[in-house]
């Protein structure tokens, strides 16, 4: 199915492995040229080369998304490449909880609440103006299903991932009728690096995985960029302010 992209810019962030890259290579994959943000340098640049070797146009900037500095300087990089920005995947997020709420740290609570609220909110703020200067977009944020309901052990992480929604949804009204569409894509366990090193450490996490999924596997970084390619495009043009799971039926149960 054509996306329906022409000539246009997408910006993700955390696009150095995972959900990121997959994004960013599925946007160039439609002729998007690409704006790759990431912490980390050499994946970073990796995902670019990929991006190259396909055909694709591509550019990194390294940002970190909890200082508005370099926020503010990833958006001038994107202008100065490209002369605009159409679409935003912020997808930078972490999640180090290891145990129950009354176990977590200070630091821990920091750290989560820096990268997957205060980054996707500033992010955001950066992002709309060039938005409206454009006539108009659209901006996916990376939530979880974690911010759909409870994530025993991960509470500092589903409270961060309430609040992209929450901040999902308020901008998507904000700026409805201005022709920029916000909304969230909700991962269920997805196989990634991060997941990787999880089931490394414990194998019976990947069956423990596997099981709370109806389909019976965990999700593909594939099909989370497929989902945020739908929500950037004209097929959802009418589809904003809205939390899409994609997560094999995990919460339908």
């Amino acid at each position: 199915m054509s996306m329906t992209f022409s000539g246009q810019v997408a910006l993700v962030t955390g696009a150095a492995a995972g959900i990121g890259r997959a994004t960013a290579l599925a946007f160039a994959a439609e002729g998007l040229q690409v704006v790759v943000a990431d912490l980390d340098v050499a994946g970073g640049e990796g995902t670019v080369t990929l991006i190259r070797q396909a055909g694709g146009e591509a550019v990194f900037v390294r940002c970190n998304v909890t200082l508005e500095e370099e926020v503010q300087q990833l958006m001038a990089h994107t202008i100065a490449a490209y002369g605009r920005l159409d679409y935003a995947f912020n997808n930078a997020g972490i999640e180090i909880e290891k145990g129950k709420l009354a176990d977590g740290s200070l630091d821990e609570f920091d750290a989560i609440m820096g990268v997957n609220v205060k980054g996707v909110w500033l992010c955001m703020k950066h992002q709309l103006p060039l938005l409206l200067a454009q006539g108009g977009g659209a901006i996916v944020n990376t939530a979880s299903v974690a911010g759909l309901g409870a994530a025993p052990k991960m509470s500092i992480y589903a409270a961060s991932k309430h609040a992209v929604i929450g901040l999902t949804k308020s901008a998507a009204i904000e700026y409805a009728k201005k022709k920029i569409r916000v909304n969230a894509v909700c991962p269920a366990v997805i196989d990634t690096d991060m997941f990787r090193r999880a089931w490394e450490a414990d194998p019976r996490k990947a069956e423990f995985a596997a099981a709370m999924h109806p389909v019976g596997r965990i999700g593909k970084v594939e099909e989370i960029a497929s989902a945020v390619l739908y929500l950037c495009s004209d097929g959802a043009a009418f589809t904003t302010g809205q939390a899409l799971a994609v997560d094999g039926g995990a919460t339908a149960i």
